[in-house]
């Protein structure tokens, strides 16, 4: 399996969301008042107790590990399993530390644990993204598809996606 290293700002959303949660969770059942006591009180405060913790759990599990390439498949390593997305019609393969510039999330996490999900820029259009550092990515052109991924080594990802793909090329598409 190939790292995937946090980068600062992966880091820093990630201790902020999380004393934020952590924070949320423990104050905002709170904020309802003991006074008026209406009477969905109780349950609005259990809500509020387990909602952030909830999140919190759900965002840890799709952190991003680590990367493996497993026949004709890529394997993004998440907390306890891994998802598997088919190689089949990779054509690029490149590094491309800017690859990220200018996106805007379509649907994802942009920094709790990992920049995942739905993107899309004028330089890929719509793409999928594994990302935990936006300077060490990699993009995996298959057609009109492209998925982006942050490796520690992305020369040595590369070279080792190279020899088992050799017919893909090193460069962006035209």
């Amino acid at each position: 399996m190939k790292a995937a290293p946090w980068s600062s700002s992966v880091t820093a959303a990630s201790v902020f969301s999380t004393v934020l949660l952590v924070a949320l969770g423990l104050g905002l059942p709170y904020a309802l008042s003991n006074a008026s006591h209406p009477p969905f009180a109780d349950g609005m405060r259990t809500l509020l107790r387990v909602l952030p913790f909830v999140i919190l759990g759900v965002a840890a599990l799709f952190v991003v590990r680590g990367y493996e390439i497993a026949g004709r498949d890529l394997l993004v390593q998440r907390l306890v399993w891994s998802t598997r997305l088919s190689l089949e019609g990779l054509d690029h393969a490149y590094e491309a530390p800017d690859a990220m510039a200018g996106s805007i999330r379509v649907f994802g996490n942009g920094g709790l644990f990992a920049v995942t999900g739905v993107y899309r820029n004028a330089k890929l259009g719509m793409y999928r993204a594994y990302v935990t550092d936006r300077k060490r990515t990699v993009v995996l052109r298959l057609g009109p598809k492209a998925i982006v991924l942050s490796p520690e080594h992305p020369a040595a990802f590369l070279s080792n996606l190279k020899a088992r793909f050799p017919q893909v090329s090193p460069e962006p598409p035209r």
